[in-house]
């Protein structure tokens, strides 16, 4: 929405703001002018700052409103582009179900069915509604391009052992790790499911 492009070229090279805050990759290293396909695909922090400075902290924090986040609880500086939001799980699994699906925001299912030791069906969820396009937080063409950035995180970037395990070219998804990989997590989906793992 904000004319950036997958083969948008974006600097990744030391950056320092006027407080002195200058973050790093996880590896330390710099790989200079990276497209945002290759960036996203290997967790490039740098590049990630750079766009965020390009798009208007702003504007990002309205589009994670619009994905089902708190904007409260965003940080409005350049933080933002590292994760330094709080979100649950839950959310991020919420948010990457727009992606998934063309663009349309869904209400999670928490409990999709239970079933007593003889497989007798004691509860279902009832039926989610068709989607509508009151539901749409992101154009369609959006949504099929971040499905393409974000497939290549699985197929050749931080997150190529999942699309390999599973053994499924239908996945995307998106790691993250805190400082010194204290946490880490990964949040993808196929057209029909979408998760957190943390």
């Amino acid at each position: 929405e904000h004319g950036v492009m997958p083969a948008t070229v974006i600097d990744d090279s030391p950056f320092t703001a006027a407080n002195g805050w200058s973050p790093k990759n996880s590896d330390g290293r710099f790989d200079g002018p990276l497209s945002l396909r290759d960036a996203l695909a290997r967790s490039r922090n740098l590049v990630s700052l750079r766009l965020l400075q390009q798009v208007g902290v702003n504007p990002v924090r309205d589009w994670a409103a619009r994905f089902g986040l708190d904007t409260a609880r965003q940080p409005d500086n350049l933080t933002l582009a590292l994760g330094t939001g709080s979100v649950t799980p839950m959310q991020m699994a919420q948010a990457y179900a727009v992606f998934a699906n063309g663009g349309y925001r869904v209400n999670p299912v928490f409990i999709e069915r239970i079933l007593d030791a003889q497989g007798k069906e004691l509860f279902a969820a009832p039926a989610p509604r068709p989607l509508v396009e009151t539901d749409r937080v992101l154009p369609a063409r959006n949504a099929f391009v971040m499905q393409q950035l974000l497939g290549e995180v699985t197929r050749s970037g931080t997150a190529s052992r999942a699309q390999a395990a599973l053994g499924r070219g239908d996945i995307g998804g998106k790691t993250g790790t805190t400082d010194d990989a204290v946490d880490a997590w990964f949040v993808g989906f196929h057209p029909s499911v979408a998760t957190a793992v943390w």
